[in-house]
């Protein structure tokens, strides 16, 4: 069995959508390229046959996948999450004790995790350093360029 993997509203109706996506109008794109390869004669030497199969299988694979995690994720409810403490889902806003530059990270699953909007993975050495703090904590996080201090300032959600 896969790990259960909490998510934000969106990022699970994001999931949905693209399963969705996958079963219908890439199911369809896919069909239609192994019509017409097939068209093209002999399929024992059609190369463009092959692939067009190849490419199905690993579509398929595909959506069993992202079925295999829409039925292990959870969607938390965030109005019920304590802020007291960094926890899954929290927006979190450290400082760089080093540098001073301070940053807002927000806990997500792997699959949401998006640098450029401020998602970071729960399974990162930042965020598993922050799980569990509270707001005025210092902590030191070893990650790959070393270990580095930071000091919470603020957790919301």
């Amino acid at each position: 069995m896969a790990d259960v993997a909490y998510y934000t509203k969106e990022g699970l109706e994001n999931l949905k959508e693209e399963l969705q996506f996958l079963k219908t109008t890439g199911r369809a794109n896919i069909a239609k390229a192994i019509a017409e390869a097939r068209d093209k004669g002999d399929l024992s030497e059609n190369a463009e046959y092959d692939a067009a199969k190849e490419a199905q299988g690993l579509h398929e694979a595909k959506i069993a996948k992202l079925g295999e995690l829409l039925a292990n994720a959870r969607l938390l409810d965030e109005s019920k999450l304590d802020t007291s403490k960094v926890l899954a889902l929290s927006v979190v806003k450290i400082k760089n004790i080093k540098n001073g530059a301070t940053m807002s990270y927000q806990l997500v699953s792997e699959n949401e995790a998006d640098i450029k909007t401020g998602k970071i993975s729960v399974a990162s050495p930042i965020a598993k350093g922050l799980l569990g703090k509270k707001v005025g904590e210092t902590i030191e996080i070893t990650v790959p360029a070393g270990k580095m201090e930071f000091e919470i300032l603020e957790i919301s959600r």
